[in-house]
């Protein structure tokens, strides 16, 4: 075993670049899971689809927590000279963690499972609680890869990851196995973490890394991550779920919906979760500036959201037509409105990270569960489907925002 040490690759424009590349690449996979469910299942069969990919979804945002702690300890430990004391082994810890949420997952899931999953309910049940164990062990690996800065065996775990799913996606839409086969899809990546550390040395190395303070310790921080980041995953990979939840049957118009959200989204969104360890490391290293080091990443985020929203009106109709089917009818204005709502929750993911890595950890948990709370609310408004998912995923972000800003402001003054 080894301490964690300092830091030994900075956020420079290289490290950005290899995760940027890993996080194309990871997008594209992303993207053609969804077009080959979306071209081998009618839409309603891809409403039930999408209800598993984003209850998936949900429960790995969680586990995002785990990431965030993990960069946060091992990156904070290279700023502080070395004290005696307990140590914590965060891949141990992560793996308790996983068995006992896998655990609760399946114990719980009579009371749930019925109003959630309407086809396939115990295969999903039990892919969701060994695909979750398995994500808890590479979201830490994951989170201590970026604290070290090892940004290439960074993208090559998202990149083995997303590759796996694609490739179960398309043996289940060449041999015809339909809805099971892209549940499979969904969770297959989770093995990733285990054949990178069998792959690299360097993985390996990080992986035996220890982190100041007991095991105690660590929990409490990474509670409030998980909390927050349970909370953003509602908002962001869990959305069909909240959305049925608060809908009932949704049917083919909410297959549409759901799709029209995951594709306005993921150009923003995915790339942000992928950099959540280069953005943590990022803040922790500009600690100083807490303020001042969001603006460059908010202006590019809004920059490029911008012009979003504006292909979004002009080609989104037309584009979701040829590539996934006549089915798939929405209108430029709902497709450049959910772009809009995307900005949101892609700045409301900045400020979070910003809080974590200030270790604001309760500030963090109260805007993203804020947040949530608003957007449920709203989605309970006497409004069409459309409507009132465009307003909640619109305005609940902007209070999850305001929360994070000001906790930054009260820190940053003097």
């Amino acid at each position: 075993m080894t301490d964690a040490g300092t830091p030994t690759g900075p956020i420079t424009r290289g490290s950005v670049a290899r995760v940027g590349v890993a996080t194309a690449i990871t997008a594209l996979c992303g993207y053609a899971v969804l077009y080959l469910a979306a071209r081998d299942l009618e839409p309603a069969g891809f409403s039930v689809f999408g209800v598993f990919w984003g209850a998936f979804g949900l429960v790995t945002g969680a586990a995002f927590g785990l990431l965030q702690e993990a960069t946060r300890e091992v990156r904070s430990a290279g700023y502080t000279e070395a004290v005696s004391g307990p140590r914590t082994h965060p891949m141990r810890v992560a793996a308790l963690v996983g068995v006992g949420a896998a655990a609760v997952i399946a114990g719980t899931s009579p009371l749930w499972s019925g109003h959630v999953f309407v086809a396939s309910r115990w295969l999903s049940v039990v892919l969701l609680s060994v695909g979750l164990a398995g994500f808890c062990l590479h979201a830490t690996l994951l989170g201590m890869l970026a604290g070290v800065g090892r940004w290439t065996q960074y993208g090559a775990l998202m990149v083995t990851d997303a590759a796996i799913r694609v490739v179960v996606a398309a043996a289940t839409f060449v041999v015809s196995w339909g809805l099971v086969g892209y549940l499979w899809a969904t969770v297959a990546g989770a093995v990733a973490w285990l054949l990178l550390l069998i792959a690299s040395p360097a993985t390996r190395a990080a992986a035996r890394l220890l982190t100041p303070g007991g095991t105690v310790t660590f929990l409490r921080g990474a509670a409030h991550s998980i909390a927050a980041a349970g909370a953003s995953a509602i908002l962001v990979m869990g959305f069909p779920v909240l959305l049925k939840a608060t809908s009932g049957d949704l049917g083919a118009t909410g297959g549409v919906v759901i799709l029209a959200v995951t594709l306005t989204r993921a150009p923003l969104l995915v790339p942000l979760t992928a950099m959540q360890g280069n953005l943590i490391a990022h803040f922790v290293d500009q600690r100083a500036d807490r303020l001042r080091s969001l603006v460059a990443p908010a202006a590019v985020v809004a920059g490029l959201g911008a012009l979003g929203v504006v292909l979004a009106d002009i080609f989104g109709p037309w584009l979701l037509r040829v590539a996934f089917g006549e089915e798939y009818r929405a209108g430029g204005g709902l497709l450049a409105w959910l772009t809009a709502a995307a900005i949101a929750i892609a700045l409301l993911t900045l400020t979070g990270a910003a809080t974590v890595a200030f270790a604001l950890h309760r500030s963090y948990s109260a805007g993203w569960v804020i947040a949530t709370v608003a957007a449920t609310l709203l989605l309970l408004l006497p409004l069409d489907l459309q409507t009132r998912t465009v307003i909640a995923l619109l305005c609940g972000p902007l209070v999850g925002i305001a929360v994070h800003l000001l906790a930054l402001a009260r820190i940053s003054a003097p």
